[in-house]
């Protein structure tokens, strides 16, 4: 087995020990990415109501509440929680093993994954960096540091992050799941308010974890051929697919860690502390029911009228008005050889309205958008912008009414065309175009990074919900 876990953390993979809800029904326990519906309470009070107590929503902090004046609170309640569970036997007794899961959405698309440890000296976050497990989107210093509030000192570690890997053949998870199956179920059941099911299995043996092992060894193999520039890079073995900020906010917490006790490069590898992994699910990029979704802009404090001024902006820029949300949707996912965006809000002079902005820049969507949402300014186009904001959706709930203009990422059509024209300040609805997966991995090991809000796996609801633990300071 010592031999396997060396293979494994060659591979940036550590095998965690996994504590369970003890008999507790998932529907009671499991919730939700604390990353979504950032801009509806509502959707959250559901949830409150739906849990049981215990669950898992006293362990984690909804962004929706990062503004609110007792945020602070909420973080000493949730570390003070972690201990209650760990004192008062709500998790199961530790079992070291991957967990193999099944998920059943609500939009019938059955995924699939593997719930393990990575070894967080074998990431990073910064556009230059080519280490094994690399971020896809840009990352904003300034969003760490509420994450890592709840992470450190935490006694217990439950998270989002979505690692995607490159099985074009996709052979890897499903040969792993029929090897799980074998076993029986660690848990089952419904997710709630109609978010799908889910089912686990542990992988625990040394036979399994050394297909796994010899599984990954081939997937980095070929990534090295395929994406390796330089003699001794790292191959590109994991993308952060979900999750880019609460990953690097766990790798700050790890260097935070070292610099407080003086810890060496030279003395990394004698070290095993729980902090320095990061519990995440393992996708596969191939996944027929892995879908790449857009993460649509809202914009606060900016008219219709005044976003398409913005918006002119762009290279070969065009717009013109159509007749339905419909019709807006449908011509925005249209393939063209630019980009489009679909502009939902209110006009002044005919109330609620819809337009198409085209333009000739090319490449994925938020390239070319982002830099005019982040230079909002008095200069660009008379309105004052608050940089938090901008920089943080969870904090845009305040931003309101403290700044001219503030941006808020959103997953799902649904809840753009909702915001979009709400309310008695002027909020207008940026709708972007499909995500392709089609060299995804190739663009990311050229270029580094995409664009920070870039792309979600899958619709709101599809979300990783919070399940599997360990135990991180306790």
């Amino acid at each position: 087995m010592q031999e396997i876990q060396k293979r494994l953390g060659n591979l940036g993979i550590e095998v965690p020990e996994i504590l369970l809800p003890r008999n507790i029904a998932i529907n009671k326990w499991a919730l939700i990415a604390c990353d979504q519906y950032t801009q509806d309470r509502a959707y959250w009070e559901r949830a409150g109501e739906a849990a049981g107590s215990p669950s898992s929503l006293q362990l984690i902090l909804p962004e929706v509440f990062l503004a609110d004046s007792d945020h602070q609170k909420r973080i000493d309640d949730i570390h003070r929680n972690m201990r209650k569970f760990l004192d008062e036997d709500v998790f199961t007794a530790a079992h070291r093993g991957l967990v193999y899961i099944e998920r059943a959405t609500p939009f019938n698309r059955g995924r699939r994954g593997l719930v393990a440890a990575v070894d967080l000296e074998q990431y990073d976050w910064l556009p230059e960096s080519r280490p094994l497990i690399r971020s896809t989107e840009g990352t904003v210093p300034e969003r760490l540091p509420p994450r890592m509030e709840v992470r450190k000192n935490a006694a217990v570690e439950t998270q989002h992050i979505l690692l995607l890997i490159d099985d074009e053949t996709d052979t890897l998870l499903p040969a792993l799941g029929e090897r799980a199956k074998k076993n029986p179920f660690v848990y089952q059941g419904d997710l709630m308010l109609d978010s799908g099911s889910i089912s686990g299995w542990f992988l625990d043996s040394e036979d399994d974890l050394a297909f796994f092992a010899a599984g990954l060894e081939k997937l980095a193999g070929r990534a090295l051929t395929r994406y390796g520039n330089n003699p001794g890079e790292h191959p590109f073995l994991f993308a952060a697919g979900d999750g880019n900020h609460s990953l690097a906010s766990a790798k700050a917490v790890w260097e935070e860690y070292k610099a407080a006790n003086k810890i060496g490069a030279g003395e990394i590898n004698k070290l095993v502390h729980s902090c320095r992994y990061a519990l995440v699910e393992i996708e596969n990029i191939y996944d027929p029911a892995v879908r790449f979704e857009p993460i649509h802009r809202v914009v606060f404090g900016l008219d219709f009228d005044h976003t398409l001024k913005l918006l002119s902006a762009l290279p070969g820029f065009s717009s013109h008005l159509v007749e339905n949300r419909g019709e807006l949707v449908r011509l925005t996912a249209e393939p063209v050889r630019g980009n489009r965006f679909g502009i939902v809000g209110k006009n002044t002079a005919s109330g609620s309205c819809f337009a198409l902005v085209e333009t000739s820049a090319s490449g994925i969507s938020t390239a070319c958008l982002q830099p005019l949402l982040d230079n909002i300014s008095a200069d660009s186009a008379n309105f004052t912008k608050n940089d938090a904001a901008v920089n943080d959706a969870a904090v845009s709930n305040a931003a309101v009414s403290n700044a001219a203009v503030s941006i808020d990422y959103i997953h799902g059509e649904d809840e753009l065309f909702r915001l979009a024209g709400s309310g008695e300040k002027p909020v207008t609805g940026i709708l972007l175009p499909p995500v392709q997966k089609a060299g995804f991995f190739e663009t990311i090991a050229r270029t580094g990074p995409l664009p920070r809000k870039s792309f979600s796996m899958g619709e709101s609801d599809e979300k990783r919900f919070y399940i599997e633990c360990r135990k991180l300071f306790g």
